[in-house]
């Protein structure tokens, strides 16, 4: 079953793309965050600005123009009408990492009040830098790694008060 992604641009421009539309994507990787993209004979730049791992969003520079990305898979779609993903955030009482990799910064102390969508930590993974940030208000209770730890998936890294 091939899988397919829901691209939104700018809030204002909605895209499918499909698994073999990314296979025939002609791309070469010239830095961790940028590409050489090929397209219709066209030839672009493409850097990846920043990103948010959890929240599936990207900024990307093409050519020089700014442009921010929301990325979502069939499931996100099926969960988002369901309506689960605005409650079952305010449920969240740890962060654990979504995948391997090497803490570069952590931007909260214990103790610290946050809101929701406020920069927790960032984590480089699969060559990129993914800013995490906080599902919901509340006060760290604890942080568990510090900058230069490597992570395991499902490593626990910060805790909220309950």
């Amino acid at each position: 079953m091939s899988k397919n992604f829901k691209a939104t641009v700018n809030s204002a421009f909605h895209f499918n793309i499909s698994e073999s539309d990314v296979s025939n994507l002609d791309a070469l990787e010239t830095s961790k965050t940028s590409y050489h993209i090929l397209h219709q004979n066209k030839p672009y730049e493409a850097k990846i600005v920043s990103s948010h791992f959890n929240g599936k969003s990207y900024r990307i520079r093409i050519n020089n123009n700014n442009y921010h990305v929301q990325i979502n898979d069939d499931l996100d779609v099926m969960i988002k009408d369901m309506g689960f993903t605005a409650r079952a955030s305010k449920l969240v009482d740890v962060i654990k990492a979504p995948m391997p990799g090497l803490i570069l910064e952590i931007q909260v102390d214990v103790g610290q009040t946050v809101k929701e969508n406020d920069p927790l930590l960032i984590l480089e993974a699969m060559k990129m830098e993914n800013s995490m940030v906080s599902p919901r208000d509340g006060v760290i209770k604890s942080i568990v790694i510090k900058p230069g730890d490597a992570v395991d998936k499902n490593q626990l890294l910060i805790e909220f008060e309950a």
